[in-house]
């Protein structure tokens, strides 16, 4: 079963709504969610915010969270999931953040480097990733590792043990 799949069905079993807020994904975490028939009865949509202004203006990002930690930093991840959150009344927010390359990187935060938040009711939590692909893989990785952030706390609530 793929990730976007079984999200579903557990999202669908937990009676869990899920919004999500992207930037350097572009809308492809929103389209693998989409992808699966019925989607419609725990996604209730996504943001796609690309630049530092949008995330400002659209998920409320304070200004000085960007200024301070920059676009692709833990914080940044974790208010544009509150933020998309609380924009859709959803129960779970999920957030991508990171410079997919093959240009934009530093030597403190290489190309590759992604923060993937999720904000639940009762957890917040936030992993940091460098991938090492091209541009297309590294917008891949980081939908699966979002998925799979999701997937690890909904596997938490029902009491399985993770997976992989």
């Amino acid at each position: 079963m793929r990730a976007e799949e079984e999200l579903g069905d557990l999202l669908g079993e937990k009676g869990l709504t899920l919004a999500v807020a992207e930037s350097c994904t572009g809308g492809l975490l929103g389209h693998r969610i989409t992808n699966v028939p019925g989607s419609s009865a725990y996604f209730l949509g996504g943001f796609v915010v690309y630049s530092v202004e949008a995330k400002e203006q659209v998920l409320g990002v304070r200004h000085e969270t960007l200024m301070t930690h920059g676009a692709v930093s833990e914080e940044t991840a974790l208010q544009m999931a509150r933020g998309a959150r609380e924009r859709f009344g959803a129960d779970l927010a999920v957030s991508v953040t990171g410079i997919a390359g093959p240009t934009g990187g530093t030597p403190q935060k290489p190309v590759g480097l992604v923060y993937i938040a999720l904000v639940a009711p009762d957890d917040e939590r936030c992993r940091r990733s460098v991938w090492q692909g091209d541009r297309l893989h590294n917008k891949e990785q980081s939908v699966d590792a979002a998925l799979n952030l999701v997937l690890s706390y909904l596997r938490e609530q029902i009491g399985d043990p993770p997976q992989g």
